[in-house]
């Protein structure tokens, strides 16, 4: 086999995503009720109305990420007879979309999916008061120099790589002004820019321990099997398969480096030629392209997306 699934991170959010899939699509529809009902919310409701400041809510966004990719995966597997274990080497996702990616893998059922992913889009939110840390994206800026730049702006505080996305493209993460500083020292280490994020929160930093205590306790109390494919944990960029360590790559996540560059790196490593991002947006689909352009790449998040990719993939 020589495909691997990958799935988006917050982000790729959009008011109206997922909602043609459950117009055309009994399947998909479900997977929005079940949802909605696990998590006691309309959440789809938000999805398909807004307002974008609800949906953009960090609480919000990630089940509702999730929602759309295991739509997307439910029409495949139900109307095109789609078999994740014989079609996909791979699966992976940046970073909720890891969730996503073990709830497509069979690891993690969609109620438990959505309910982590809402306790995890809490905790990250509530683990730093708002407006004390920060992130931007070092542009023109790879792994090495970045990390450099982070541990010269860090002065005391905390200023991590949350996100290697691609060769020129890597997120710092920590306390404000800590990530502040990171434009001017980046200049002198020939960093093109560096671009605040508009985020609620500092992720994938240790100011994030107390989100990360939070997963470990709502992971332990949940049912994990052992995915049908491999999944590439955004913290080792290599795959996992064994319910107590993806419970363990999880809670570092939170505080750990999403190492998406080097999960690329990984597939093509072994083997892999085709990508296809399952959800919400694009971005994956370019950080993939970006970072190996001998990979061949495509986002399928709409009837019509399905509709063009299926045949290939499931011929």
């Amino acid at each position: 086999m020589s495909t691997a699934f990958v799935f988006p991170g917050q982000g790729s959010q959009d008011v109206g995503m997922g909602q043609a899939l459950a117009k055309e699509f009994a399947v998909a529809r479900a997977v929005f009720d079940e949802i909605d009902e696990s998590l006691g919310q309309k959440l789809s409701s938000v999805m398909w109305e807004g307002p974008k400041e609800d949906l953009t809510l960090t609480e919000n966004a990630q089940p509702a990420l999730m929602a759309v990719s295991l739509a997307v995966m439910r029409v495949l597997e139900e109307e095109h007879g789609f078999v994740l274990a014989d079609k996909v080497k791979f699966v992976a996702g940046h970073s909720l979309g890891e969730y996503s990616a073990l709830a497509a893998a069979g690891a993690l059922t969609i109620s438990d999916t959505a309910k982590l992913l809402r306790l995890r889009g809490k905790a990250m939110q509530a683990a730093v008061p708002v407006g004390q840390g920060a992130m931007a994206a070092l542009l023109g800026a790879n792994v090495e120099t970045a990390r450099k730049v982070a541990e010269e702006a860090a002065q005391g505080e905390v200023c991590q790589i949350a996100n290697d996305n691609d060769p020129s493209q890597v997120v710092v993460s920590g306390d404000r002004d800590a990530v502040g500083r990171v434009g001017e020292i980046g200049k002198a280490h020939g960093i093109r820019r560096a671009v605040p994020l508009p985020v609620s929160a500092p992720f994938h930093c240790a100011l994030m321990q107390p989100a990360a205590d939070a997963m470990a306790e709502a992971l332990a109390g949940v049912e994990v099997k052992a995915p049908v494919v491999p999944v590439i944990a955004n913290v080792l960029a290599g795959p996992v398969t064994e319910p107590a360590e993806i419970r363990q790559r999880l809670v570092e996540q939170v505080v750990g480096t999403v190492r998406w560059r080097e999960s690329v790196l990984y597939m093509t490593a072994n083997g892999i030629t085709d990508v296809y991002e399952i959800g919400s947006g694009k971005v994956l689909a370019g950080l993939v392209k970006r970072t190996d352009k001998s990979l061949n790449s495509a986002s399928i998040g709409t009837p019509e997306d399905i509709a063009a990719q299926a045949p290939a993939m499931t011929g």
